[in-house]
């Protein structure tokens, strides 16, 4: 109990009440088929929809994350590195929950750069969380092997899962903005994405990190057809 205080500390109870009642809400569930069905008509009737269904959503996704970050195995929640993480996640929970009903194109526009902003702070929340697992490593039992720990590796799976989720929700509405979008693009989707240009570039990425770490890098070769797209 000490340590859940502690934990929670720069917050008012008010807020953490709020944030475990909006996490025992459920979250919905949205398809790709779906984004790009409504992206395709990017009216201000639907933007506003959108917007209408973040300041709803969000709000129970980072609410959920929040909670999870305090309650991690072997003493995470309290490396330095993770609770820095827990107080974006609180930050935006807090931000998200205080903006007004969304009721005009004026209220979308405003909610839109606000959460913009929601996603440009969790830019560095997965170096971050790696920095406090090398924090927690540091001061663990060598007897327990880092490899053995489970519940850490299918919280990390979890978390960036749903981070991917809640940065794609946002992303998305934000890029339906675009007086210019790229071409057969609906919002973040590219619909003529091609697999063999994706491991081209994050092959390329991989060398050239090789090549500034140890001076050397293996070539590559990718095989698959380059016309193909999806």
């Amino acid at each position: 109990m000490a340590a859940k205080k502690r934990l929670w500390e720069p917050f008012t109870k008010s807020l953490m009440d709020e944030v475990h009642r909006w996490g025992c809400m459920k979250q919905t569930g949205v398809s790709l088929k779906y984004m790009m069905e409504f992206g395709s008509r990017p009216t201000d009737r639907n933007l506003l929809i959108s917007a209408q269904f973040l300041h709803k959503e969000l709000p129970i996704r980072i609410a959920r994350r929040a909670i999870e970050l305090e309650s991690l195995p072997y003493g995470l929640s309290e490396k330095p590195a993770v609770l820095k993480v827990r107080d974006w996640y609180l930050d935006s929970f807090r931000d998200v929950r205080s903006f007004p009903d969304i009721k005009d194109m004026n209220d979308e526009k405003e909610f839109t750069q606000m959460i913009k902003a929601v996603k440009v702070r969790h830019n560095n929340v997965v170096p971050m969380m790696a920095l406090g697992v090398q924090q927690l490593k540091k001061g663990m039992d060598l007897k327990i092997m880092y490899e053995d720990l489970d519940e850490i590796h299918q919280f990390l799976d979890r978390f960036y899962m749903s981070r991917i989720g809640i940065r794609m929700l946002i992303g998305q509405h934000v890029e339906l903005h675009n007086p210019n979008p790229p071409p057969h693009c609906v919002g973040y989707i590219h619909t003529r994405m091609s697999p063999v240009e994706v491991a081209r570039n994050a092959s390329e990425d991989a060398r050239s990190l090789c090549l500034r770490e140890y001076g050397s890098a293996p070539d590559i070769n990718i095989y698959g057809d380059p016309s193909f797209t999806f």
